[in-house]
């Protein structure tokens, strides 16, 4: 597996995310060579497991001072509270917005569609989420599938914490097939699930 050494991914989050699908992620990505930032409208985050709160986590980057141009990937956690107080932030949407354009990775779990269906980006994309999401998916223009990961072009999806294993795999694989600075071109997405 190449080094993801000097690649920036911001793990874009508020309270109430599921922990393990930020902590599992974060662990592949830096255990791979990546930095991974958390970045948030608080000071300090507070994840859960599943109805119950666990551990919180300093922010190490206020989302008012975030510049997509300083990253090469941003992950979304899941997390019911977290995904729908996330959406409505003019500047996450803003922040990812500039990240697909610019067709740097999305890497996106269960709950955390939801920022990208806000901020227009569903339109023609091919993607797995939390099954209630799915309605969503599909009326702002997605194809939605019950996979446990999808990959089109730049955006990696999947659906739960069972998913975890083939996320971080995928997630990894995008991100080196991905050159920083460099745009994603329109090939084919793979909807067909993670690679083995």
């Amino acid at each position: 597996m190449e080094s993801l050494k000097g690649r920036r991914v911001a793990i874009l989050l508020t309270d109430g995310f599921e922990e393990s699908e930020m902590t599992s992620p974060r662990e592949a990505l830096e255990n791979a060579g990546a930095k991974c930032v958390l970045v948030s409208n608080k000071d300090k985050v507070q994840g859960f497991k599943h109805h119950d709160k666990s551990s919180s986590f300093d922010v190490d980057l206020p989302l008012a001072k975030a510049d997509a141009s300083d990253f090469d990937a941003v992950l979304l956690p899941g997390g019911v509270i977290n995904a729908d107080a996330l959406r409505i932030e003019k500047k996450a949407q803003q922040f990812v917005r500039e990240m697909d354009r610019a067709g740097k990775p999305v890497l996106v779990i269960c709950h955390g569609p939801w920022l990208l269906v806000s901020a227009g980006l569903m339109q023609g994309r091919t993607i797995t989420s939390w099954p209630t999401l799915q309605d969503d998916i599909r009326n702002a223009g997605g194809n939605w599938q019950d996979r446990e990961c999808v990959r089109d072009r730049n955006w990696v999806s999947s659906r739960k914490p069972d998913d975890l294993p083939a996320f971080n795999r995928e997630s990894i694989a995008v991100l080196t097939e991905i050159r920083p600075g460099a745009r994603q071109g329109a090939r084919a997405g793979d909807p067909a699930g993670a690679r083995s």
